[in-house]
C-alpha cells in the first residue's frame, strides 16, 4: 500500500510541475537603446528580438525600451544590476567611469577607416576594456555602432582649417570630444540631445559633429544646409548584458543568446555603412551641400588635434594607444 501511495505521490508532482512549467510563461529580456526603432540600432535590436523569439519557440520574449524610454545612462546600469532590464546598449564615452581604456574611442583621427575599428572593437583592446563592468554585475557582450563623426552646420559650406574657424558647435559633454572641436578652432557648446534640433533651427549653435545615421533619423538636414565629411571620431555602443540574467539561463539559452547577439551586431554595422552611402546620395534632394575633405586637408586637421592624445595620454595610458595605433596598422 506505501508503494502505490509513494507511486501516486510521484505521478501528482510531476503532474503538477508540469502545469506550472506549462503556465510558467516566457523568459522575458528587457532590452533598452537610446536611438529610435528606425535607426540601425533600432532595427538590428528588432531583428534580434524576432530571432530569438522564433529560434527558441516563443521561451523568450524580447520587450525593447527604444527612445531611452527605460531612463538614462544610469538608470540602464541599474537596471542591469538589479536584473531588472536584461540587456542594454552605451556609448562609450558614458562607459568611462568604469575603465578609462574606453576612452580609447575618444581619440581623434585613430581610425582611418571601418575594417580599422572592426580590429579594436573585436580585438583585444576593445573586449579587455568591458571586463571592468564584470565587478559590477554586467557583462559586455560587444561592440555595434554610431559610425563616424562629420562637420553639419547651417552656416557655410567647409572645405578647410580656416572654414571651421568660429563656428559654435554642439558637442557632447565629452571632454576629448571638446578638445577636440577647440582644437580644430570651432567653439563647442554642450546641449542637452532632446534641445539638439530646437538649438539648430533657432541658431543658438551653428551645427553638429555627429554621424550621418544619427544626423538623417532625426532630420538635422532639415535644419543644416551643409555637412562636411570629416570622419574624426568614432563612435561604438557596447551591448551589455545583467550577469544575474545569464547566469540564470540553461547552458543552450545562453548560447542562442551570445550567438544570436553576434549575428546581429554584424547586422547593424552594416546597416550603418550601407546606410551612409544611401543617405549621402539623398542629402542634395534635401537641400544640403556635401563637402569632402582632400586626404591633404585630413591630415591638416588630424595634426590640429595632436595635443588632444597629449591630453588624455596620462588617463588612457601611453602603452594603450601605441597598441592601437599598431594593431590598425598591421603590425
Amino acid at each position: 500500500m506505501k508503494s502505490i501511495k509513494t507511486v501516486l505521490s510521484v505521478l501528482v508532482l510531476c503532474l503538477s510541475m508540469s502545469i506550472s512549467s506549462a503556465f510558467a510563461g516566457p523568459i522575458v529580456i528587457k532590452l533598452a537603446h537610446p536611438n529610435v526603432p528606425q535607426h540601425p540600432m533600432g532595427l538590428a535590436f528588432i531583428k534580434f528580438k524576432e530571432l530569438i523569439e522564433e529560434r527558441s519557440n516563443g521561451a523568450f520574449r524580447v520587450d525593447i525600451f527604444d527612445s531611452s524610454k527605460f531612463g538614462n545612462f544610469d538608470s540602464v546600469v541599474q537596471g542591469l544590476q538589479l536584473n531588472m532590464l536584461q540587456m542594454g546598449s552605451a556609448s562609450t564615452p558614458n562607459l568611462s567611469p568604469f575603465s578609462d581604456e574606453f576612452l580609447i574611442f575618444d581619440l581623434p583621427f585613430l581610425f582611418p577607416d571601418y575594417p580599422s575599428t572592426d580590429k579594436i572593437t573585436d580585438g583585444p583592446i576593445g573586449m579587455n576594456a568591458t571586463k571592468a563592468l564584470e565587478k559590477s554585475g554586467i557583462i559586455g557582450l560587444g561592440y555595434i555602432e554610431i559610425g563616424f563623426r562629420n562637420l553639419w552646420n547651417n552656416n557655410r559650406a567647409v572645405a578647410t582649417l580656416e572654414d571651421a574657424k568660429g563656428l559654435k558647435i554642439r558637442s557632447t559633454p565629452s571632454k576629448a570630444h571638446i578638445a577636440t572641436l577647440k582644437s580644430l578652432g570651432m567653439n563647442p557648446t554642450p546641449v542637452a540631445w532632446g534641445e539638439v534640433y530646437t538649438a539648430m533651427q533657432q541658431k543658438t549653435v551653428d551645427g553638429i559633429d555627429i554621424d550621418l545615421n544619427l544626423a538623417w533619423y532625426n532630420n538635422f538636414p532639415e535644419v543644416n544646409n551643409h555637412v562636411t565629411i570629416v570622419n574624426s571620431l568614432f563612435s561604438p555602443h557596447l551591448v551589455m548584458i545583467s550577469k544575474k540574467f545569464l547566469d540564470s539561463l540553461t547552458p543552450e539559452q545562453k548560447d542562442m543568446v551570445l550567438t544570436t547577439f553576434d549575428e546581429i551586431k554584424l547586422y547593424e554595422r552594416k546597416l550603418i555603412r550601407d546606410g551612409e552611402k544611401e543617405i549621402l546620395a539623398q542629402l542634395a534632394d534635401k537641400g544640403v551641400t556635401v563637402t569632402v575633405l582632400t586626404p591633404e586637408e585630413r591630415e591638416r586637421w588630424a595634426a590640429a588635434t595632436a595635443g588632444v592624445y597629449a591630453e588624455f595620454e596620462d588617463r588612457i595610458g601611453k602603452d594603450l594607444i601605441e597598441q592601437a595605433k599598431a594593431t590598425i596598422a598591421g603590425e
